[in-house]
């Protein structure tokens, strides 16, 4: 029989350890990855690099102060053209090609929608960051962008008690979102005495508003309010109904600051809500421009109703992580439900059915395409979306 040699066995022991070592500590040095779909084409495209640099500056900074579990963040942008199709290939890419961990997302509708049995069936935490028709739900999807019941009420009770406005023409684009946004804002007015005279719908991509302002024109309502597509619809709609020489009050639900200072005076006079603004007079907002001045410099686009959210996800993401001490997907979305995170928008926190309560601000759209706060609404409440949801 060969005889135990002690010395070899204990090299061969030390060896399977450090290599054991090595690989743990190759593991806890691999990247956290996290997807961004987001409509680098079609109707979002407007608003859409704004969304990318927020991501930008959120990963910049999170690794700066050492990532997150001391692991650093990469990024994983995907064009999901702003679209079900384009969505579906995104997703595709990100759930299962990239694998990444998390997805952070400012999408269309119809893109989220056709999204989510994807994330579902990757199992991955996915936060949703734009502004929506509310009532989306899944085990696996949070949401910190504001909802109807969050929005509505400030500009149609603004227009009744300081315009005088009884009856209203609704006007969206012919998706999920503008039937959904159009569909309560419908019944909030007739809840509180007003009436709806008239609706009119265009495609997503639908450019051409001429009839739809003819029908206007004819119904004379009192005041008139929108739900579009973010971006680009929202840029034909208003340079439309400036031109057309319609004057009634006009509150659009899906405008952005950002979309505002791009189409100079046009904007002018155009009531919106908005959970952010660039106005908001806190060192949280402050230090979140002046980081993106720096960063991007005079390539800097406007921070805004639809970038602002997408930045203070990823911090959300990064104390849901800590706090379950680990990546894993169910830990991560149990989490998120028990996390804040104190930013530009002042405190945030997805523990209402995966949604958060906000702070709204009814705004008129000055000629710089600034915004003039007329009213503050604090923690706003978003309404119970998702009660199956555990």
């Amino acid at each position: 029989m060969r005889p135990f040699n002690k010395t070899i066995a204990a090299v061969t022991v030390a060896a399977a350890a450090a290599s054991f070592g090595a690989c743990m500590a190759a593991s806890a040095a691999e990247p956290i990855r996290i997807g961004v779909a987001v409509g680098l084409s079609g109707a979002n495209s407007v608003v859409a690099p704004a969304v990318v640099q927020s991501s930008q500056l959120a990963v910049a900074e999170i690794n700066a102060a050492g990532g997150i579990l001391g692991r650093q963040v990469e990024l994983e942008i995907a064009d999901d053209a702003s679209g079900a199709v384009g969505a579906q290939k995104a997703y595709d890419t990100l759930v299962f090609q990239k694998n990444v961990d998390a997805i952070i997302s400012m999408e269309t509708s119809a893109a989220r929608n056709a999204a989510l049995p994807i994330i579902a069936r990757g199992k991955k935490p996915f936060i949703y960051t734009s502004f929506y028709e509310g009532r989306s739900c899944s085990p696996w999807m949070h949401v910190n962008g504001w909802v109807p019941e969050q929005v509505v009420a400030p500009i149609v009770d603004y227009f009744d008690k300081s315009k005088g406005a009884k009856t209203f023409y609704l006007v969206g684009n012919d998706y999920a979102f503008g039937r959904g946004m159009l569909d309560f804002t419908k019944k909030y007015i007739e809840q509180h005495g007003g009436k709806v005279t008239g609706e009119a719908y265009l495609p997503i991509d639908g450019t051409d508003w001429t009839p739809v302002l003819s029908k206007i024109r004819a119904a004379k309502p009192d005041a008139l309010i929108s739900a579009t597509a973010g971006g680009a619809p929202n840029v034909a709609l208003v340079k439309q109904l400036k031109s057309s020489g319609l004057t009634l009050p006009y509150g659009n639900l899906a405008i952005d600051e950002g979309t505002a200072k791009g189409m100079g005076d046009v904007a002018t006079g155009v009531f919106m809500t908005a959970s952010y603004l660039t106005s908001i007079d806190s060192p949280e907002n402050k230090k979140f421009i002046a980081s993106l001045d720096r960063k991007f410099g005079k390539d800097v686009k406007t921070p805004n109703e639809l970038s602002e959210p997408q930045y203070e996800a990823f911090f959300l993401y990064k104390a849901a992580v800590e706090k379950a001490g680990s990546t894993d997907p169910a830990k991560v979305v149990k989490a998120l439900d028990e996390v804040s995170f104190d930013g530009p928008r002042g405190p945030v926190r997805m523990n209402r059915s995966r949604h958060a309560p906000l702070a709204m601000r009814l705004g008129q759209i000055q000629e710089d395409g600034s915004v003039k706060v007329l009213q503050t609404f604090p923690d706003v409440d978003p309404g119970m979306q998702c009660p199956n949801i555990k």
